[in-house]
């Protein structure tokens, strides 16, 4: 006798909302849930320079936006994450609302956490690629080094790897001097 599959659930943001304020990072990818401990202090102190960066080319001249963790991303029905930094640009400031980002964003940044580094390096591109990320940077603060990502026909290919000057490629005249993100 055959017995039918259980259905199996897939989050959405409507049961996304209620996971517990806890202090860990909660992320729904493909509609399963995944959690991880708060990042370290030379995370933060990296994502705080590059974001502040970002933040002077980008929001003081009227460009766009730029948010930090924590700010929900629904990429997609079953894929809500809370990358390290998102840009929106102002073509696409519409998928900004009070409550979060529905869409997607101009470049997504991601720093590497020691713990579980496979994460980003796996799983978010994995997805970012397939949710047609335009721009996705990956900082790993212990290398010194920020990869960038680029989509090109439904593909991500690495633009560069650096650990100097990095020129914004979905974003013309935005670059980031990254010798003063890794002095800790």
């Amino acid at each position: 006798m055959n017995l039918p599959a259980l259905p199996i659930h897939k989050y959405t943001y409507r049961e996304y909302q209620y996971f517990p304020n806890d202090g860990m990072r909660h992320e729904i990818i493909g509609g399963d849930h995944y959690m991880n401990p708060a990042p370290s202090t030379k995370h933060q102190t990296a994502s705080r320079r590059l974001q502040f960066q970002l933040y002077r080319q980008i929001e003081e001249t009227g460009l766009g936006l730029v948010f930090d963790a924590p700010t929900d991303v629904e990429l997609a029905k079953h894929d809500i994450v809370q990358p390290d930094l998102i840009v929106v640009m102002n073509d696409r400031r519409a998928i900004v609302t009070p409550s979060r980002i529905i869409g997607v964003p101009n470049l997504l940044v991601e720093i590497l956490s020691p713990s579980n580094p496979a994460h980003d390096r796996v799983l978010k591109f994995e997805m970012y690629q397939r949710t047609a990320v335009p721009e996705y940077w990956i900082v790993d603060p212990d290398e010194e080094t920020l990869e960038q990502w680029i989509l090109e026909n439904g593909s991500y290919r690495v633009l560069t790897k650096s650990s100097d000057k990095i020129d914004c490629f979905s974003i013309p005249g935005i670059s980031v001097t990254l010798g003063s993100i890794w002095n800790f």
